[in-house]
């Protein structure tokens, strides 16, 4: 009887996992979705799609500046970056004035992502 009891456990354990961890991932695309498309409407140009610079762009301001994969940039604290995405920083307008923390958040998230 103990063996079924705790075989019946197990069993309800597994699916409260999957029905969390199943359930999380759905919410998780769509933030990563809503990261991108900002990225591509507001720093694409510039930035580049894999974050490295647009190579056009970069002949006028320089790698160093467009690159978002540098360890320079991927060591920056969230809060930093957060401030030059909503500011704007030397010749970068600000882009994320109008953005809300939850858009801006993902948009910081999407940026991340490229660096790995």
């Amino acid at each position: 009887m103990r063996w079924i009891n705790s075989q019946s456990a197990i069993v309800v354990l597994a699916s409260s996992l999957f029905a969390f961890f199943g359930s999380s991932r759905p919410v998780w695309s769509a933030e990563a979705k809503g990261g991108k498309a900002l990225y591509d409407k507001l720093c694409v140009s510039c930035h580049g799609a894999d974050g490295k610079g647009n190579p056009a762009m970069t002949k006028v301001f320089g790698e160093k500046a467009l690159n978002l994969a540098t360890k320079e940039t991927t060591q920056k604290k969230d809060e930093e970056l957060s401030k030059v995405i909503t500011q704007g920083r030397g010749k970068m307008p600000a882009s994320g004035k109008g953005l809300s923390k939850q858009e801006q958040r993902q948009l910081l998230d999407y940026m991340r992502s490229l660096a790995k």
